[in-house]
């Protein structure tokens, strides 16, 4: 059995898409999942389960959300031990405020030509980095009223993706156990 966290996209997110972790549990364990549990209630589900498959384990959970609340969001599943390379790859782990850096999970890694036609000086201050399937943000002004969003993002690197600040992940590492 493995362990995998699954990283929902724009769940109770401004007061869209609302969706009890009871009810996101319910349907993961329904799903035939293990040691489900969620982490505040924005969309993190740390699971084991013995299928190997994360695109159809991604795509299944999805389904069995829509089946249970209607609502269409996307998923992005990473393994603890992906978790943690990610936060030893952050270009920008020397920011002292923690808080300013997201990483954002994409659902696969982008072309290098798409990644190489972004506009890296678009929005400063904001930065990007987008190392392998994860984009790191740094958002010297936070990132509530940026101009550099997710959108940007997935309609240019023909990807789909969910992003969650360094806390978020240290926490789903430590819930993991692994």
């Amino acid at each position: 059995m493995a362990t995998w966290v699954v990283l929902l996209r724009g769940v109770n997110v401004g007061g869209a898409n609302r969706l009890a972790m009871v009810d996101l549990r319910n349907v993961v364990t329904a799903l035939g999942h293990t040691e489900v549990s969620t982490y505040i209630q924005s969309g993190n589900v740390v699971l084991r389960s013995d299928r190997k498959d994360r695109a159809a384990m991604a795509d299944e959970i999805c389904a069995g959300i829509k089946a249970k609340s209607g609502l269409s969001v996307a998923a992005v599943l990473r393994t603890p031990k992906e978790l943690r390379a990610s936060l030893a790859a952050n270009p920008f782990k020397d920011v002292p405020d923690a808080a300013r850096t997201l990483i954002t999970y994409l659902s696969g890694a982008p072309a290098a030509a798409d990644v190489a036609r972004l506009e890296r000086d678009r929005f400063l201050p904001d930065q990007f980095v987008v190392l392998g399937s994860e984009l790191y943000g740094l958002y010297p002004k936070g990132s509530g009223r940026s101009k550099m969003t997710l959108d940007y993002f997935e309609k240019r690197l023909h990807v789909h993706g969910t992003s969650r600040n360094l806390n978020t992940v240290a926490k789903l590492i430590e819930l993991s156990g692994d």
